[in-house]
């Protein structure tokens, strides 16, 4: 949860007041409900698993804060063109079927101006980086190694390295991207042209 709080202010930082924000994959809706309660945004989480998105709805009853959890496709998102002025995916790009197709989408509803965030693991992160985070999670030790598998086996062979990101980026429109590594995934900034056309 201290990631997810972090990561609302960071972006609270950079949102002026009434803006329309869109969280693709939010899963529960962590990062979300606790935007919401940073200020006065119009919130909204589309995620592919009605399971998911109930839960979030539950999540944001419980918190009491307003935030709009519906079920769509990253790639065929059901929004108008130029609907947001921010877009953040974090820990799902890899999931997608159509990455190319799915930022080709994120430029469709973005508002002339508007920026899209994406944090993901990179598919050649270190091993030794990656089992010593899971070290770092404090879990048990069954955990630890169901984890460990799971970034191995699964999570890294479905993510993607920076030049591969590059690679989808060029089928879009963005042409003002900020790509940044860290030891053991990427960040990728996308800006929508002020004087881009909104149409696919």
């Amino acid at each position: 949860m201290d990631d997810f709080k972090a990561l609302a202010r960071r972006t609270a930082e950079h949102l002026p007041s009434g803006a329309s924000v869109l969280e693709v994959a939010p899963g529960p809706g962590y990062f979300a409900l606790e935007l919401a309660r940073l200020g006065d945004y119009r919130i909204t989480g589309l995620d592919i698993s009605q399971t998911l998105v109930e839960i979030a709805r539950a999540n944001a009853a419980k918190a009491r804060v307003k935030v709009d959890f519906r079920r769509g496709n990253a790639s065929n998102m059901p929004f108008a063109d130029a609907t947001y002025d921010f877009l953040f995916c974090r820990a799902a790009f890899k999931n997608f079927s159509e990455p190319t197709r799915a930022l080709q989408e994120v430029h469709r509803v973005l508002k002339p101006g508007g920026q899209a965030l994406i944090i993901d693991l990179r598919r050649d992160a270190p091993r030794p980086l990656i089992r010593q985070a899971v070290n770092e999670m404090n879990l048990g030790l069954v955990n630890r190694t169901i984890t460990k598998l799971t970034f191995r086996f699964m999570l890294l062979k479905r993510a993607y390295t920076k030049s591969e990101f590059e690679a989808f980026i060029s089928q879009t429109k963005f042409r003002d991207i900020q790509i940044r590594e860290d030891l053991m995934g990427l960040e990728i900034l996308l800006s929508k042209d002020r004087d881009t056309p909104t149409s696919r």
